[in-house]
């Protein structure tokens, strides 16, 4: 009897869980402060939401296929910081606005693309884990950036920072409108497309998926090509929300972004995860977030709170879904 009610629990879990945790916390900020729901907080936590959201897209796509990323923050940093470096220095150089702004986009994604490129062939090829070449990766890409931008932020750079300040119409900031964008590519990556349905078969059962016939080297490359562009877009976000390069800013930005994928049903032991459930674990979290700050919270207690849920998200993946061997 009891393992049948803790099996219902555990249902009701998997389909509602997200959502109902959503409702409740939401219900709770309500009645802590006013400021909570008013129109401009709302915009302001979805505007602050909007890069790890989409690097959380990329690291979804990770996880269903059972790999991970640990260097998001630091390749964020990497791309957000030359990307708006390159539209400074073209458009500073007399090249016309829009065409420095589309070579800025394409650059921050090429870089993002190389780097999980190199993670992405280094995996595939040797087998190796994702968690320690992704740590390497972590390691060098926040090396890099230092090297780019000599340790210094890059100031005044200029009309970009529209992707992360801006608004159509002065009603939708153009952030949150490409988080939906990058949201609504991801969700059909995952569930109209052959990549899609390989990166859950490899991430459920590894040994079958490659007895089908599907090549894990080429998938495994595939995704983090995929995730590598998103990383892209995200550092643009990041640092034109900021309005200046920082190069040492984006620390731990993956964690949030990984945490967000759990805690909306992604496994770390792969094969699950929705974009919809994903998007609902961001809010979550920068909800929290939001209320901490609304509160006045120390910030120390902020970083404590952020392990916490670091650490809820990990066991709610264990009771929830429990793991599994390849």
């Amino acid at each position: 009897m009891k393992t049948q009610t803790k099996s219902r629990i555990l249902a009701f879990y998997n389909k509602y869980g997200i959502l109902a945790i959503l409702v409740v916390l939401v219900a709770v900020c309500c009645i802590l402060t006013s400021n909570f729901y008013k129109i401009t907080n709302i915009v302001n936590i979805l505007m602050q939401m909007a890069s790890v959201t989409v690097l959380c897209c990329g690291i979804t796509m990770l996880i269903i296929a059972g790999q991970t990323d640990l260097a998001g923050g630091s390749v964020v940093a990497l791309t957000g910081c030359i990307g708006v470096g390159t539209f400074k220095n073209l458009s500073e150089g007399g090249m016309a606005i829009a065409l420095a702004f589309v070579l800025a986009i394409l650059v921050a994604m090429a870089v993002g693309m190389l780097c999980n490129a190199l993670v992405g062939l280094v995996i595939a090829k040797f087998k190796a884990p994702a968690f320690i070449v992704t740590l390497a990766m972590m390691k060098a890409a926040r090396g890099a950036v230092y090297l780019y931008t000599d340790g210094k932020p890059i100031y005044n750079i200029g009309e970009i920072a529209m992707l992360g300040q801006g608004k159509i119409g002065d009603f939708l900031p153009y952030s949150i409108l490409i988080m939906l964008l990058i949201i609504a590519f991801a969700w059909f990556v995952l569930t109209r497309t052959r990549l899609g349905r390989h990166l859950y078969a490899i991430g459920g059962n590894e040994d079958a998926a490659i007895a089908s016939g599907i090549d894990r080297g080429k998938t495994i490359v595939k995704v983090y090509l995929v995730h590598g562009a998103l990383v892209g877009i995200a550092g643009l976000l990041f640092m034109c929300r900021l309005n200046c390069g920082q190069p040492s800013e984006a620390d731990g930005l993956e964690f949030d972004a990984i945490t967000a994928a759990i805690i909306g049903g992604a496994s770390l032991s792969g094969g699950q995860g929705t974009m919809f459930g994903s998007l609902v674990g961001a809010v979550i979290i920068q909800v929290i977030k939001n209320i901490l700050q609304l509160k006045f919270v120390q910030s120390y207690w902020q970083m404590i709170t952020t392990g916490l849920i670091i650490v809820l998200a990990v066991v709610l993946d264990i009771v929830t879904k429990g793991t599994k061997k390849n």
